[in-house]
């Protein structure tokens, strides 16, 4: 089996469809369980190059009940992926290993989680040159660890924290 490649495409305007299209086939299965959900992640910010994986974030009003969405989410292709290094939130991918299409979050309404995933995401909306940076950063990155993306995900951080600082502090 060959390791999946981290493969950084430019910004494509039919990933908002994708994310719509998801939201609306999640929101059918799971109901009134769903307090919001939000496109979050690269493909989320307009004109940013992304890995073409859907970030999906749903907010619910506790974790705990989260158990109870394996079975519905798996009638539309959504697998739990048991990561015990997430505390505070839950997740579930699609598409066939190595080669994803989305990936959905799954933690409490306005947690901690919620919160920053979004700053984060309005952040880079809001600020160009912090998205522009952030883009050729993902690009070096998905360069030097082009079959690793535990570690390019870890190389993120850093960058992660200082512009959710910036974020916080409104600057």
């Amino acid at each position: 089996m060959t390791k999946p490649i981290i493969n950084i495409c430019n910004y494509n305007s039919k990933w908002t469809e994708q994310f719509a299209t998801e939201r609306d086939k999640i929101v059918e299965i799971l109901g009134d369980k769903v307090v919001r959900i939000e496109h979050i992640g690269s493909t989320s910010i307009k004109g940013l190059a992304a890995k073409p994986i859907i970030d999906i974030l749903l907010g619910v009003q506790h974790l705990d009940e989260v158990s109870d969405f394996v079975y519905p989410l798996k009638e539309i292709d959504y697998e739990y992926v048991p990561k015990p290094e997430f505390k505070d939130r839950r997740f579930f991918r699609k598409g066939e290993w190595g080669k994803g299409t989305s990936h959905l979050h799954i933690c409490e309404y306005d947690s901690s989680q919620w919160i920053e995933k979004l700053l984060f995401r309005d952040y880079l909306r809001l600020h160009p040159e912090a998205a522009q940076e952030y883009e050729v950063l993902k690009k070096v990155l998905a360069s030097e660890y082009k079959y690793d993306r535990h570690t390019y995900t870890k190389k993120k951080e850093p960058f992660i924290k200082t512009i959710l600082e910036r974020a916080k502090q409104g600057i």
